[in-house]
């Protein structure tokens, strides 16, 4: 059998861009991501040079997604709530049924512009979604050294679970939900493993109307 060489692999347009080890883990950040961009290499130093690339260039294209991705799932004029924190962005979770799929999604607060959307993945809870778009949030600010920005959600569960570093979910184990358990277990490690700075504050939709990530099913 030939040498096994490990690749690195650059994801600039998914859920989450960035240098993965793994196909696996990179794959999770294509999947079901409409105009996903992304590329193996053979070594961490070719990935990291591709993934930089060109500061110019790398604005502009993420300027271009970021327009891209902007939807109207929910509706929200910034200019018209002067007390909502500009500087932000809003998550939150959906699920058709309980226990049933489930999608989270991250958009920024002023613009509408959608940051990640995972989903959807079987045999989940509203709160289950509410918690990893909070994790994931917080993992993205962390890495990108953006721990000044707000998080809003209107999820009190899942804001306390985030306090208590962990999910209290009740959910039964079977063969469908194994993908969301191996995901909220990386959630947890990533809580308990990880000091965060960002806020979490709780959306006031009495005053301000749908959470502007809302996916407005309801």
């Amino acid at each position: 059998m030939g040498e096994y060489r490990k690749k690195f692999y650059v994801v600039w347009v998914g859920y989450s861009p960035g240098i993965y080890d793994s196909w696996e883990e990179a794959k999770l950040q294509i999947d079901g991501f409409p105009g996903a961009r992304f590329k193996a290499f053979p070594t961490q130093e070719m990935a990291t040079r591709a993934f930089r690339g060109d500061p110019d260039e790398q604005k502009s294209m993420l300027r271009a997604i970021a327009s891209h991705r902007a939807d109207s799932l929910a509706t929200f004029n910034i200019d018209e709530h002067p007390d909502v924190i500009r500087d932000s962005i809003c998550v939150d979770g959906a699920c058709s049924k309980n226990p049933g799929p489930i999608e989270y999604r991250c958009v920024d607060t002023a613009t509408g512009a959608e940051i990640f959307r995972v989903g959807p993945l079987e045999g989940g809870t509203n709160n289950i979604a509410e918690y990893l778009a909070l994790i994931h949030a917080l993992a993205l600010l962390n890495k990108n050294g953006n721990d000044h920005t707000v998080i809003y959600s209107d999820s009190r569960t899942a804001q306390s679970w985030i306090r208590n570093r962990g999910n209290k979910s009740t959910l039964k184990p079977t063969q469908q939900n194994a993908k969301i358990r191996e995901l909220l277990a990386r959630a947890d490690a990533w809580i308990q493993s990880h000091p965060y700075h960002s806020r979490i504050l709780k959306w006031d939709t009495d005053r301000w109307g749908e959470i502007p990530a809302d996916f407005n099913r309801k």
